[in-house]
């Protein structure tokens, strides 16, 4: 059945325009938009893809990108780096260090084919909205999947990020002022901390009428996440394992270890030492927890829904630059997560916890350069925020006004109700937080695997592609591992929610 001709002619950014027109735009808006395309990259693309063959080039006249190549960097680069780079070590120490570097490697390059998929399904129709796909591929059905998916999902990443900041920058404050949590002081309360940060921060960025000018954000941001991989390996070379532990209440917990205090240690002497029996890495390891550590790995390069926004604003964008750009973006992520997981791991090797800032602590809390670390990775992560709520504006965009043009008043209403409503779960109903994990197993293998192979296949002409041809092969297989990892995942909550153990890891 064939979507309705107004819907298709419908405009990522909420301008309409009309088919008849199309075919009769002026002469001059056509030499206008050759300025904007690389020919020889598109050419080859065009001819190819289109599924009409008339040797028309697809149309992404509404909108022009200004945004330069690094700039879209730093935006998709600071949406792939989530909070869970502090949960890798933790997943190394539980996969060994040569099976964790097999499965970031594996998601790496299936992520760039997932992308892939994204943007040849986009070159072929068109389009680069993550909703208008599905609507071209499944009509009403499919854009709505895609339109919840897509706000499910990054509501989800930015009430975690937004906890985050309630409970970790009460801590850091606190031991830098040396202060007391009892003393009462409002600036030590994390609730009014969030709605501060949220209102200081991430509303004026949340308010930027285009994803390009979050670059420089994004691009400091990134920073902060390069200065806190250069603490964890520095750390390496200063911390001995076995490691003091700094709290005298560990002295009892670990009195039954024969460890002498004459070690060599640039920390407070004294303390009794975790046992040394452990400090030799792993290469290969199969625990009770290594299960866990694949559906996580699987969700480290979540960007999907920013891909195409970023696409949109693409200075002379075409399918290959945009490729490189997400190629690029995930090449940095992937060497800092490897780093980041191995010198954690060999840092404090099975001794590491989930959160691996959490482990330094219980060294010395109060190290300074650990206490700027912490600040930096909330500054990090409060930075992230206004580029994961981009897409949700877009797709509420989408579903409930999708023949609208751009309005100021509707654009800041929109952000100011979303971040309304995550501080409102945040603060009043962090409990509920934990539905997220099953909204998040479910939406992110749709976002990743399963949306961009079904889009693929059903758009791509089976005159061009049959459907028994390898690409389509591939992308019905790319789909089937999405359902898989959601099976996984979802395994794995209802198990922990049943046996109370929470051993699943943080996700994105």
């Amino acid at each position: 059945m064939e979507p309705a001709r107004s819907e298709m002619s419908i405009l990522p950014n909420g301008k309409g325009h009309d088919l008849g027109e199309e075919m009769c735009m002026p002469m001059k808006t056509m030499m206008e938009e050759e300025q904007f395309d690389d020919p020889e990259s598109t050419l080859a693309e065009n001819i190819e893809f289109l599924p009409n063959g008339d040797g028309k080039k697809p149309r992404f006249t509404d909108f022009e990108g200004k945004t330069s190549f690094g700039m879209s960097v730093f935006n998709l680069g600071n949406a792939i780096m989530g909070s869970g780079i502090l949960g890798l070590a933790y997943a190394m120490a539980n996969t060994g260090i040569l099976l964790f570097l097999f499965l970031l490697t594996a998601v790496a390059g299936l992520s760039c084919y997932s992308i892939h998929l994204l943007l040849k399904s986009s070159g072929i129709v068109g389009i680069r909205s993550y909703e208008q796909l599905g609507f071209r591929a499944f009509g009403m059905t499919g854009k709505m999947a895609a339109g919840i998916a897509i706000t499910l999902q990054n509501i989800g990443a930015m009430s975690s990020y937004l906890y985050i900041v309630k409970s970790e920058f009460p801590l850091v404050l606190q031991a830098f002022l040396k202060t007391d949590t009892s003393s009462g002081e409002w600036y030590l309360n994390g609730n009014y901390l969030v709605v501060l940060v949220s209102l200081s921060v991430i509303l004026p960025l949340a308010l930027m009428k285009q994803l390009g000018y979050l670059g420089y954000s994004s691009g400091f941001s990134l920073s902060c996440m390069v200065f806190f991989l250069s603490a964890v390996i520095y750390k390496k070379f200063q911390i001995l394992c076995p490691f003091e532990e700094f709290s005298a209440n560990s002295t009892l917990a670990h009195a039954h270890s024969n460890v002498t205090v004459n070690h060599a240690h640039s920390y407070h002497n004294g303390h009794v030492m975790e046992d040394d029996s452990h400090c030799s890495p792993q290469m290969f390891t199969v625990n009770s927890q290594t299960a866990y550590t694949i559906p996580i790995l699987a969700f480290a390069f979540v960007c999907h829904p920013e891909v195409l926004p970023i696409y949109t604003e693409l200075r002379n964008p075409t399918q290959r630059k945009m490729q490189h750009v997400s190629n690029i973006s995930i090449l940095i992520m992937y060497t800092m997560y490897f780093l980041a997981a191995l010198f954690g791991y060999l840092t404090f090797y099975t001794n590491v916890e989930p959160e691996l800032l959490h482990t330094y602590s219980r060294i010395d809390p109060y190290d300074t350069l650990i206490l700027c670390v912490r600040l930096a990775v909330l500054t990090a992560v409060t930075l992230t925020v206004p580029i994961v709520l981009f897409p949700v504006r877009r797709a509420i965009q989408e579903m409930v006004f999708p023949n609208k043009t751009f309005n100021w008043i509707r654009h800041i209403a929109i952000a100011v109700i979303l971040l309304t409503f995550i501080n409102m779960l945040v603060i009043f109903a962090p409990n509920i937080l934990g539905i997220f994990g099953i909204i998040g197993a479910t939406s992110a293998p749709c976002l990743i695997f399963i949306f961009p192979a079904v889009f693929y296949i059903r758009i791509v002409p089976k005159d061009k592609e049959p459907m028994r041809s390898t690409p389509k092969i591939f992308a019905a297989c790319f789909a089937g591992l999405g359902v898989l990892f959601m099976i996984m995942s979802l395994s794995f909550i209802i198990i922990d929610w049943t046996t109370g153990s929470g051993s699943a890891l943080g996700g994105h």
